[in-house]
């Protein structure tokens, strides 16, 4: 007889309250301060607590909706076949095209090509289209000329009257973000030509569902150093400031939303990119529902995620493919329509061959072999990332309302209140780089000790653009490390840095790690020594070297009196750097040693002083 009744797991477990979580952990705090040690103060205006039980769903009205249903919290279908989109540069139509063909060969479903041509003509886009199925696979085009490249494929579309039902074509004309926020200006005038442009193309297309002529770049915000919270406000009231302009030129608010394309980034904060996704969905329905569309569909969230620039590096490349794939993840799970993982050299040269198949073979990983587009919304229902879709959403929708208090997107821009956002934001960011708060893995922390730039790399690379004006300047967070080491590797030069290892074993193996670490950030060469019996024996060594630093590693009782042999030692012959903040901080610097490093520093500007120091 089959046993109809499901047993419940753990039922024989009774079950613990929150004050009795709480009371345990207050005795495992020992006294310490419990918001202090456990509730992560995040960048992006609210708090996360240390755990999240059934209680803290109390409240969240956007919980019981499926995928497919309003306010789209859960997804805009009731699938999760994201599209793995791959963009290529067009500068020659007939390279690119065979570059096309290759890769749709290889698992891309969705076209990515970016016109640099200044020229670009009907003749190139049917070299671009030879052998391609534009009924088959989503095209994206993005870079010079949109309008006009959009009119060029609209005229071939009609000529060769393709079905309307089977075409998805995205057009990346942007003059809010890529032209007001990027250059500081319109494409023309005050952009009233732009909306005009963009009002008739909507017309044009109409009848064709699967064609959208406006893509919101929100990665803009992320790569120029904004919070998530910033970037899906911004990008909602871009997105707010097209439909109220163009449903001004006569048009509805059903055909408007229904043309445009949401693009953002998706960064290393793994859950927080999970719960934005989530909550920039509902976000934007509740937008488009307050016109009113006549078919509620109309308020879907058509989304393409890219993987961020922001944190790239140039030094120790390969961790990009890493960064790349766990970013991918996040955007997997939360459902997009389409996902491009840049590949890992973008930082520094055009993407090869070898590193355009990693990139995509990440997503087919997690298609095929992962299995993540079969199942919709896993994240939905864990306590943690409701609570981070709720609150992302609050603060993002407080900040939008803020953007609509000033006059919309536009004007807001105008009066540089979303740069002035911005920039505070990216300054947050660099100054915790600069001092380890925020690890960017292999530029500010565990550097590669062997490597060294190669030729090809330019400087412009490594060289944050000019910060200035009403305009957003997209760079890399890792851009001031790599610039002070690209520098170094390119002096001519080659600084050495020794650790000299004594008095407890334990302690000076521990503080020699972390000093080898810190100064290979700089490219300097580190010795390192496991141990020396004798502090004569140490500076002997580190003499015999050649270094020009020479970093005492020990225990902070042994310093007091290390420290001071080893300077008289070394009689000014290298620049003497304690590792640690002893107690005895003030007694050593009354003695003349000045030099410290831990965990407090200011990596950056510490190793800055000591490059200038040797002369680099």
């Amino acid at each position: 007889m089959a046993n109809t009744q499901r047993e419940k797991l753990f039922a024989e477990f009774p079950p613990v309250t929150t004050e009795q979580w709480e009371a345990a952990i207050a005795a495992d705090l020992k006294g310490a301060d419990y918001e202090r040690k456990l509730v992560w103060r995040t960048g992006e205006g609210f708090n996360v607590r240390p755990y999240y039980r059934a209680e803290n769903l109390e409240g969240i009205r956007f919980l019981g909706s499926e995928a497919g249903e309003f306010p789209y919290v859960r997804g805009t279908r009731c699938h999760n076949r994201w599209l793995v989109h791959q963009t290529l540069a067009v500068g020659c139509p007939a390279q690119a095209n065979a570059e096309a063909l290759k890769i749709l060969n290889a698992g891309v479903d969705s076209l990515g090509f970016c016109i640099t041509a200044e020229e670009f003509s009907e003749a190139d886009l049917e070299t671009l289209f030879r052998d391609i199925c534009l009924t088959a696979v989503e095209v994206t085009f993005c870079g010079c000329h949109m309008a006009r490249i959009a009119g060029l494929v609209m005229d071939k579309i009609e000529k060769e009257q393709l079905p309307a039902e089977q075409l998805h074509i995205n057009f990346c004309i942007d003059p809010l973000i890529l032209g007001l926020s990027v250059k500081g200006t319109f494409c023309t005038g005050n952009g009233e030509q732009c909306f005009a442009k963009i009002a008739e193309l909507v017309r044009r297309t109409a009848g064709y569902k699967g064609i959208r002529v406006v893509n919101v770049s929100g990665e803009t915000f992320s790569n120029a150093g904004s919070t998530i919270v910033e970037e899906l406000a911004f990008t909602l009231a871009a997105g707010h400031d097209y439909l109220v302009r163009l449903m001004e030129s006569g048009l509805s608010v059903d055909e408007v939303a229904r043309k445009l394309r949401f693009s953002m980034a998706v960064t290393a904060n793994y859950f927080m990119e999970m719960a934005k996704f989530r909550a920039a969905r509902m976000l934007w329905a509740n937008i488009v529902k307050a016109y009113q569309p006549a078919k509620e569909c109309a308020g879907k969230m058509f989304t393409h995620a890219v993987t961020s620039r922001w944190n790239q590096t140039v030094y120790d490349p390969y961790v990009n493919m890493l960064r790349g794939t766990t970013e991918a993840m996040s955007a997997a799970i939360a459902g997009v329509h389409s996902l491009e993982v840049v590949p890992f050299d973008a930082a520094f040269e055009a993407p090869t061959e070898f590193s355009q198949r990693i990139a995509r073979n990440a997503e087919l990983l997690l298609k095929h072999e992962a299995h993540f587009d079969q199942v919709v919304d896993p994240a939905g229902g864990s306590y943690y990332i409701e609570n981070l879709t709720q609150s992302i959403a609050a603060e993002a929708w407080k900040l939008f309302r803020e953007v609509e208090e000033k006059g919309g997107y536009t004007e807001a821009f105008k009066a540089g209140f979303i740069v002035e956002r911005v920039k505070a934001s990216a300054a947050a960011k660099n100054k915790n780089i600069a001092t380890r708060r925020q690890i960017l893995l292999g530029a500010n922390q565990y550097p590669n000790f062997n490597e060294v730039a190669a030729k090809e790399i330019a400087e412009a690379c490594v060289t944050r653009p000019a910060d200035e004006g009403n305009v957003l300047t997209p760079y890399r967070g890792a851009m001031a490390f790599e610039q002070m080491r690209l520098h170094v590797d390119r002096s001519g030069k080659e600084p050495k840095a020794f650790m000299l290892t004594c008095g407890s074993l334990g302690m000076a193996r521990a503080r020699a790690q972390f000093s080898s670490n810190f100064f290979a950030c700089a490219g300097i060469r580190v010795i390192d020594n496991t141990f020396f019996k004798s502090i004569e024996e140490g500076v002997e060594a580190a003499v015999k070297s050649g270094a020009q630093i020479v970093v005492v590693c020990a225990a902070d009782d042994d310093y007091i009196e290390v420290a001071p042999r080893i300077k008289e030692l070394l009689a000014g012959r290298a620049i003497l750097v304690v590792a640690g903040a002893p107690a005895s901080a003030p007694e050593l610097e009354a003695q003349g040693i000045c030099n410290f490093i831990n965990v407090k520093s200011n990596v950056l500007e510490t190793l800055k002083f000591y490059l200038k120091e040797m002369g680099i």
